[in-house]
């Protein structure tokens, strides 16, 4: 396997990583995938998308979030006003990574400006663009991505200004550059993303089992607190806050907005109950986002009824119909409607809404549905797979189950891989249930 053939590049193995690693060699790791990724990866998807300049613009504390994304890890945020020139001159030369600010950005940015000289930071990027004469110089200013759309209004008036009508006809949008920056995964990132996905999983595993839930005792946002704090005490951070949610045999239905918008009411954790979380961390600078379910035995049980288990085959049933249509060239909204209609065809009712992540929880690149968008989304929906990229595979199947006499929804979200051999769960998947005891074994 490919991720195996490459963890001789890392100066810190997979292997280390079961455990978070200290900050300084967090740091040192994140410093060496990302000039990996400016050196290797970058010049390649400027080849791929027509951009010979790329410039990035931010001020401290306002800052492009893709420029959040090439700074290194020992810098927090821009320093006052800070600009990136990315330029590739093709012909077989190096890509050249320049920073119009005050100092060097750390080793990856080579300071272009000398304010002594020069004291318009304006007219000093105005000299390094006419010095290289670009073809096109490509700016973060988006209608439909907002994560490709982060200069500021004041900062692309003032650089337009500067450059001159000349060089403004050569402005362009780099919202296509911008997101395949951000979606494209990486080797050296693939060898480590899963063991991320798997340090969320053991959380997740620990949070549905004895260990931190009694029955009777324990309410949904006290394991939805553990997950915080035990997040922290990892030295881990969470992108989103965790929800966590029961389904159980009773007179109320499920409810789309309640499940969607995290607006849950605090409930007590009962034997028989049908547990779900939604849950995610943030590490190295990529993120998880993953959905599991678990159930509390009743008096007498050693396992969870067949029925969820067979409500469980039909969500897995749902993820494979929906992995299994995704091809390079097909938008989001191909394979949604593909899916959802072999889906049903299948007798599963299904809800899909799954989305490229990375760098950001709910990531730039393709989306596939929308909880409330079924039918498609425009704009990021119409965007179309790339090889090289991870999402997280989101969906629901609904069953009625004759027992408690209402239909339930196995809710699933796992980070998976795409690439020209299709579509690979990173970790793993959930098949079965975590299994809650509602006696304690003497």
């Amino acid at each position: 396997m490919r991720i195996l053939l490459i963890l001789s590049l890392l100066t810190v193995s997979v292997q280390a990583l079961a455990h978070p690693l200290p900050m300084r060699e967090r740091a040192a790791l994140v410093d060496e995938i990302l000039e990996d990724r400016l050196t290797h990866l970058l010049p390649q998807l400027m080849e791929r998308e027509g951009i010979d300049m790329w410039v990035l613009i931010s001020r401290e504390y306002n800052e492009d979030p893709v420029l959040k994304t090439m700074l290194p890890s020992t810098w927090l945020s821009a320093r006052r006003r800070t600009i990136l020139v990315l330029f590739n001159p093709k012909e077989g030369k190096e890509l050249e990574r320049l920073a119009i600010a005050r100092y060097d950005v750390g080793n990856l940015f080579k300071k272009a400006w000398d304010k002594e000289q020069q004291p318009d930071q304006w007219l000093a990027l105005k000299q390094v663009i006419e010095a290289r004469a670009p073809e096109k110089i490509a700016i973060n200013q988006s209608a439909d991505v907002a994560l490709a759309d982060g200069i500021t209004a004041t900062e692309y008036a003032e650089f337009k200004q500067a450059l001159g009508k000349d060089w403004q006809d050569k402005l362009v949008s780099a919202e296509s550059l911008a997101i395949a920056w951000l979606e494209t995964r990486s080797d050296k990132e693939m060898a480590v993303y899963p063991k991320i996905v798997a340090m969320g999983h053991q959380l997740i595993a620990t949070a549905f089992s004895n260990q931190v839930i009694t029955p009777g005792k324990t309410t949904t946002e006290d394991v939805v607190w553990w997950l915080r704090e035990q997040t922290r005490e990892m030295k881990l951070t969470n992108w989103f806050h965790p929800t966590v949610s029961i389904q159980r045999a009773s007179a109320e239905k499920f409810d789309h907005l309640k499940a969607f918008t995290q607006a849950k009411d605090e409930q007590l954790i009962l034997p028989g109950d049908l547990l779900h979380v939604d849950f995610g961390i943030t590490y190295l600078r990529l993120n998880t986002d993953q959905q599991q379910h678990a159930y509390v035995l009743r008096s007498g049980e050693t396992d969870a009824p067949d029925y969820l288990y067979q409500a469980m085959a039909g969500a897995n049933r749902l993820q494979d119909v929906f992995t299994g249509n995704f091809k390079a060239g097909r938008t989001g909204n191909q394979v949604l409607k593909m899916s959802r209609q072999m889906a049903m065809e299948e007798g599963i009712k299904p809800a899909i809404y799954s989305h490229p992540i990375g760098y950001h929880g709910h990531a730039a690149g393709t989306t596939l549905g929308m909880w409330d968008a079924q039918d498609g989304v425009p704009g990021s929906g119409d965007h179309p797979l790339h090889h090289d990229t991870a999402y997280s595979i989101e969906l629901n199947a609904a069953s009625f189950i004759d027992e408690w006499d209402k239909e339930i929804r196995i809710m699933l979200e796992e980070e998976a891989f795409f690439d020209e051999s299709g579509v690979h769960y990173m970790d793993g998947r959930q098949t079965g249930f975590h299994l809650i005891q509602s006696e304690q074994k003497r």
